[in-house]
């Protein structure tokens, strides 16, 4: 099967993506919600760094898939937030190791 070149952008910045015929406007409505998602977390002010953000995007459509739900529990939220801490301290790791 023969897939398609499609150019999209998130946060300022443009990625080609291959997608199967037809699928076009399904990755560009995909690319624009997590876009949105993206800079609602940015303008929080609590992350920086796109990587970052984008890792905690992530995390929270994983665990809304995952548990079926649209919010987080209190103690859903404190383990977000301990996920959140070490992948905090595995990305400034990574940084001292490029250093």
């Amino acid at each position: 099967m023969s897939h398609n070149t499609v150019v999209v952008r998130i946060m300022d910045k443009e990625y080609q993506v291959t997608c199967p015929p037809g699928q076009e406007a399904g990755l560009h409505q995909a690319a624009a919600n997590l876009d949105k998602q993206m800079r609602e977390v940015r303008n929080s002010g609590k992350i920086l760094g796109t990587e970052r953000i984008a890792v905690m995007v992530a995390l929270n459509a994983t665990y809304e898939l995952l548990n079926g739900s649209g919010e987080p529990s209190k103690a859903d939220q404190d383990g977000i937030k301990r996920v959140n801490d070490k992948v905090d301290d595995a990305l400034h790791r990574l940084r001292q190791l490029e250093i």
